[in-house]
């Protein structure tokens, strides 16, 4: 792909992309972003001076907006990564999640369809619309069995019910128009640069600053966790060879309790920056989520098999590379934790 229209390149697994692809092949990369509160340039900082990108500060719903940076820009490629994604956000106001990512993704497809049938034959043929979805649109498993592509839907969440929603748009724009689609669904993603809202960073920074370590109910959840650059890595693979029409998911093999997450997070700590006390005596209970998933598990091995991706981490080294980074990047942190976040934070997770 010689140029790619990434959309959410600001947010936590967009900007990964981003950063690849500026340092790791000779693509040029427009990113499209309205930056809501998870969207941060910051986290572009060391790509943003290059020739190769390009940024546009848009909203995926604004149809006159994008249909002006497809003429603009003339992107081979689409990978559609803007989404509202918090589960708890979703719960306490839905509105933005149907706005974002059901009318957002529609409206991106017609944009994006509009651009692909003017295409003389030669581009339109190569063009392709990677959409990043999520495993839970896949709802809920039991003790054991895995999320594979042929696994119903089940969504239990606004947020995983909107991002459904996007996947099923996604389908019938290929079925229907012969629109040029790859979908992947990713289980839970973690690493550098993640919002201090979500579990893995919202531990760290509680930690290192004595505050409590919030998990919900008892902390038996299950999770799938997948290194946000094998994630990055993975979505490459499938814009450049993924076969059209078809879904992957990508997946880290790593399951993991909430609670073993938190206690592994503490562990490290304990290592990198001990206190008088252990991390975990940190760690308080708080009331379950509202229709809260059990467990999270990909079966990650039509990737491997057909496109032969595998993620090169695995929970110690990439988790450990995590706290790491959010111990030595305490400009970034300062950054993105608004009065406001702060203010939602306390709020959520009042014990």
């Amino acid at each position: 792909m010689k140029k790619v229209l990434i959309t959410g390149g600001a947010g936590f697994i967009g900007s990964a992309v981003v950063r690849q692809f500026m340092t790791e092949t000779d693509c040029s990369v427009v990113n499209v972003d309205k930056l809501t509160y998870a969207g941060n340039l910051q986290s572009l900082a060391s790509v943003s001076d290059n020739p190769r990108y390009a940024f546009e500060q848009v909203d995926i719903c604004d149809a006159a907006e994008l249909t002006r940076v497809f003429a603009q820009h003339q992107p081979d490629a689409v990978m559609h990564l803007a989404a509202e994604s918090h589960v708890d956000r979703s719960i306490t106001g839905p509105a933005d999640f149907i706005q974002t990512n059901i009318v957002g993704t529609y409206t991106l497809l017609e944009a994006a369809r509009a651009y692909w049938n003017a295409l003389d034959t030669a581009r339109k043929a190569a063009f392709r619309f990677h959409h990043i979805s999520t495993d839970e649109v896949y709802g809920s498993l039991g003790d054991t069995g895995f999320f594979t592509e042929e696994t119903a839907y089940e969504p239990n969440s606004p947020y995983s019910a909107s991002k459904a929603s996007s996947d099923h748009l996604v389908r019938a724009w290929h079925h229907t128009y012969g629109f040029p689609v790859v979908t992947t669904n990713c289980s839970n993603n973690y690493g550098s640069f993640h919002f201090p809202e979500k579990l893995i960073p919202l531990v760290i920074l509680n930690a290192v600053n004595g505050k409590p370590l919030p998990i919900y109910g008892k902390g038996d959840n299950i999770r799938d966790w997948l290194y946000v650059d094998d994630h990055a890595r993975a979505l490459r693979v499938v814009l450049a060879s993924g076969k059209l029409g078809e879904t992957y998911n990508i997946g880290g093999w790593n399951e993991k309790t909430n609670l073993e997450v938190v206690q592994t997070i503490c562990d490290i700590l304990d290592e990198l920056r001990p206190q008088n006390a252990p991390h975990a005596q940190l760690i308080t209970y708080v009331q379950d989520r509202p229709g809260h998933d059990k467990r999270y598990a990909i079966d990650a091995n039509k990737i491997a098999n057909e496109l032969g991706w595998k993620p090169q981490e695995t929970f110690t080294t990439g988790l450990r590379k995590t706290v790491e980074w959010y111990l030595n990047n305490s400009a970034w942190i300062q950054g993105v934790t608004s009065g406001d976040y702060q203010q939602w934070i306390s709020k959520q997770y009042a014990a």
